[in-house]
C-alpha cells in the first residue's frame, strides 16, 4: 500500500550498475577476443597478397612446396619433381621464410654447443 522510501532511486541505481558491468564485459570481450582476431585475418591477408615466386609455404592441409606462379585468386605450387597442384591462395596457411629458418637454425645449434661446452 505504500511505496518504501527510496525505492524509485534504487531500481535506477541498480540500472545503471547492470548497464555499466554490461559495458565492461563487451569491452572486455572486444579487446581479448575480436580485436586480436582482426589483427590476425589482417596479418594473413598481407602474408598471401605478399607471397611471390620461390616462396616456400605450407597449406592448411599440412601440404609443403614451393610457388611456381600466382594468379589473383590461385597459386601453382610444386610438391615434388613431377607435382605441381594450382590451389586457392586463401589454403595457404604459412608463408615459411628460408632465410629466418637458417637463423633460428644456427642460433639453436650455437646454443646446444654452449651447453654442450658448459657441462
Amino acid at each position: 500500500m505504500g511505496v518504501p522510501a527510496g525505492g524509485g532511486a534504487s531500481s535506477t541505481g541498480s540500472m545503471t550498475t547492470s548497464l555499466v558491468t554490461f559495458a565492461l564485459v563487451i569491452g572486455i570481450f572486444y579487446f581479448l577476443i575480436i580485436r586480436p582476431q582482426n589483427k590476425k585475418q589482417k596479418e594473413t591477408k598481407n602474408m598471401i597478397n605478399a607471397m611471390k615466386k620461390g616462396d616456400k609455404i605450407v597449406t592448411i592441409g599440412g601440404i609443403r612446396g614451393t610457388v611456381l606462379s600466382v594468379k589473383d585468386d590461385t597459386a601453382i605450387i610444386k610438391v615434388d619433381e613431377n607435382t605441381k597442384l594450382e590451389m586457392n591462395k586463401s589454403a595457404v596457411s604459412a608463408v615459411v621464410n628460408v632465410e629466418t629458418e637458417t637463423k633460428v637454425d644456427k642460433k639453436d645449434k650455437k646454443s646446444q654447443k654452449e651447453k654442450a661446452e658448459k657441462k
